[in-house]
């Protein structure tokens, strides 16, 4: 009897194309559903801050999207930099995803303007563009490094998004989830040691 052959191990490539590709998938579905289904009403599972009965829409302010403008907006730069984090290495970059959405999420919840409801993805884009650049830093490798110039490059304006120039912008969850970014690097990455001789 012929034992089956050994299977061979996926592509962290093909795995990194299909994570993002569920990732935009998802958030697209999601927001089809909500407009044609639910007549836009889930966007009151958006971060209210210092609503205590809300406080877990934490988890869901980052998929939901107030129109299909916004979400349009936000599709490209969520696509290409989740894609690049993810090339990164899987592991770090979903627990990346857990702290960008806790931290960077708990953290708009906690001190964002009050009365007002924050969504959509930019916080998971703002998170994403401070991973790069701070595994750039952190890990100072050339392939981490050119990540963080290309990150740079393409989105580096959208730094200006962190400031309150918009009262309609949910500056905070941009700054936040910036933040939330960083602190994943730092936690997920370290700087190689220097060899002793």
């Amino acid at each position: 009897m012929r034992s089956p052959p050994p299977r061979r191990p996926r592509s962290p490539v093909g795995a990194a194309f299909l994570l993002t590709a569920l990732l935009v998938g998802g958030v697209w579905a999601q927001e089809v559903i909500d407009q044609f289904a639910f007549g836009g009403s889930l966007d009151l599972y958006g971060i209210v801050p210092r609503d205590l009965a809300r406080l877990e829409n934490v988890l869901t302010a980052p998929f939901l999207h107030g129109d299909f403008a916004h979400l349009v907006a936000n599709t490209g730069p969520l696509a290409v930099l989740a894609l690049m984090g993810a090339l990164r290495g899987m592991g770090r970059f979903l627990a990346a995803n857990a702290v960008i959405i806790v931290l960077g999420g708990g953290l708009v919840w906690l001190l964002g303007r009050g009365e007002s409801l924050h969504l959509g993805a930019s916080l998971l884009v703002f998170g994403y563009l401070a991973y790069l650049l701070g595994v750039g830093w952190w890990e100072r490798t050339p392939g981490a490094i050119l990540a963080a110039l290309l990150a740079l490059f393409l989105y580096g304006g959208a730094l200006w998004g962190v400031l309150p120039t918009d009262p309609l912008v949910s500056w905070e969850a941009h700054l936040f989830g910036f933040v939330a970014g960083l602190v994943a690097a730092a936690w997920l990455h370290e700087r190689p040691r220097r060899a002793s001789g």
